[in-house]
């Protein structure tokens, strides 16, 4: 299963008890952290999320509102314990930001963490279960979107068709893995016929800040869920181009360009009050569009 918890859906400055950008990424048993704006940690605790769980964590970009909330995270794993292994991916100056607070505090975490600089568009982690990559996006600074894909599960076994044919039972792993079967009399029997396909795996896509950018559709296209930012309503189109920022209509316009199945929308600045004509907005050019709200966790 993979899913997507938000933790924070507003942009740079906290406002009506909306709190800078963050979300939890999880894909059965693992966890990724997206983003950790001030006030992270807190939101874990209202929202129960599990903080042992977090593997790796992802910063789109050096504005504060999208990792302010970093240090005081690795310093609070330190404080608890915390053993497993920490991957954290950025931008550049990440590492140096975070070691040098570190330092003047004289921290000394009881776990690894790694930092790995993103130099450009590719592959940032991959195994047999997943996949996460990023992609530029177009902002005052250098920034990135992640895209994180489930990979295909094995097929699955057809007990009726296994025991028809006599399949002993510790063969059932290499054929789980896409092996034929031979049997005794040298007979072939067809991966296909013993076993059905999984589904597809799923795919998940953070559109981090950016202005309205067309640049971006190859990577996301065909996903099931993108979450893109919508720091104004549409008629702020000049403000937002001025600011690299994007509008709900803007938004949803790339997810029907996309061929998105989903579309979420956040990042809203802290001028607006209340949030019904963001999603009314977009969704007169995307209608399968919601709002990003903190604490619902959204199944991909």
């Amino acid at each position: 299963m993979l899913a997507v918890t938000i933790l924070g859906n507003n942009s740079a400055v906290p406002a009506f008890d909306r709190h800078p950008t963050s979300q939890v990424i999880t894909l059965d048993s693992t966890v990724f952290l997206i983003d950790c704006g001030e006030g992270t940690q807190i939101q874990m605790i209202n929202y129960k999320i599990r903080r042992s769980k977090i593997s790796h964590i992802f910063i789109s970009h050096l504005h504060g509102d999208h990792y302010f909330g970093l240090v005081g995270l690795i310093n609070t794993f330190g404080l608890l314990g915390h053993q497993q292994e920490m991957h954290v991916y950025g931008p550049a100056p990440l590492q140096q930001i975070i070691q040098l607070q570190l330092n003047v505090a004289n921290t000394k975490l009881c776990y690894p963490i790694h930092f790995h600089t993103i130099t450009g568009e590719g592959v940032l982690v991959e195994n047999d279960k997943y996949q996460v990559k990023t992609f530029r996006t177009n902002h005052r600074i250098e920034c990135y979107g992640f895209v994180v894909k489930e990979k295909r599960k094995p097929r699955k076994l057809v007990a009726e068709r296994l025991k028809q044919n006599s399949i002993p039972y510790h063969f059932y792993e290499n054929i789980r893995n896409g092996e034929d079967f031979e049997t005794d009399k040298g007979e072939l029997i067809k991966n296909e016929w013993l076993t059905d396909p999984a589904p597809k795996g799923k795919v998940y896509a953070f559109c981090a800040d950016t202005k309205y950018d067309e640049n971006i559709i190859e990577h996301i296209r065909d996903a099931d869920l993108i979450y893109h930012e919508t720091t104004y309503l549409d008629h702020l189109r000049d403000r937002a181009e001025e600011r690299f920022h994007s509008t709900t209509k803007q938004a949803a316009t790339i997810a029907l360009k996309a061929n998105v199945k989903k579309l979420l929308i956040g990042h809203f600045s802290s001028r607006y009050n209340t949030l019904e004509e963001f999603e009314s907005e977009a969704c007169e050019v995307f209608p399968n569009t919601e709002l990003a709200i903190e604490g619902v966790t959204y199944r991909v």
